[in-house]
């Protein structure tokens, strides 16, 4: 598994050949202007909810690659008014795609989820995401929650993408906390510096989680890493 951090929430994971890009939000952020999403590969788009900063390129880039949706039953229903179509789900269930290769659990996530036009967004979410013994859990926009706690009793988790911008999600202190909760040494930070309300300090945040015996990863919008040589 590899994973590309395109700006903002926006992760593309390529698993075996195949790329499932979450929460695009690229054409609209400044921080991500050197990324053409005309170029952004994408077999599924996974939304975890409903707010412009998560889903605003996912129908031209859904059209342009002809990737299948993956969210929840309101936000599918919005996208299939517009002529796209994929897979429905809600909190707790599990998909399994490509052969039964790769598995998509979704998960709780503390948040609100609505349209700009304030249009009902459904169940805000995370996923879980589980391909040969590596996974990578998702959380979404979301508060600090006990229910991670339950993820380890059946997920070893190698890698955890968390918001730590604080304001509108969990901040670093949180996010650490969240780190723990799942048991996951490696986190990948996202949902930070695109507004200034969500601006943090990249160096004491890494050290906030080195101190802590675990690490922190903040890539440059465009960079990658792989999850199985993580170190």
């Amino acid at each position: 598994m590899k994973v590309t951090y395109l700006g903002h929430a926006c992760v593309n994971i390529e698993i075996g050949g195949k790329y499932f890009l979450v929460d695009p939000f690229i054409s609209g952020n400044p921080l991500a202007k050197h990324i053409d999403i005309k170029s952004v590969k994408a077999d599924y788009i996974l939304l975890t909810h409903a707010h412009l900063d998560h889903i605003l390129d996912a129908e031209v880039i859904a059209k342009n690659t002809g990737a299948k949706l993956v969210t929840n039953p309101e936000i599918m229903a919005h996208y299939r008014e517009l002529g796209l179509d994929g897979y429905e789900m809600n909190i707790g269930g599990t998909q399994r795609f490509e052969n039964a290769e790769v598995e998509i659990k979704m998960t709780k996530a503390e948040h609100s989820s609505a349209f700009a036009d304030g249009k009902y967004g459904g169940n805000p979410a995370g996923f879980l995401i589980s391909s040969k013994n590596i996974t990578i859990y998702i959380s979404g926009d979301t508060a600090l929650s006990l229910d991670m706690k339950l993820i380890p009793y059946q997920y070893k988790v190698d890698l955890a993408i968390l918001p730590i911008g604080d304001n509108y999600t969990m901040g670093v202190q949180d996010a650490l906390l969240a780190a723990k909760f799942v048991d996951s040494y490696h986190t990948l930070g996202v949902h930070y510096d695109t507004f200034d309300v969500i601006k943090v300090d990249k160096e004491f945040s890494k050290q906030k989680f080195a101190d802590s015996h675990r690490k922190l990863h903040l890539l440059p919008i465009g960079n990658t890493i792989d999850v199985v040589n993580l170190n």
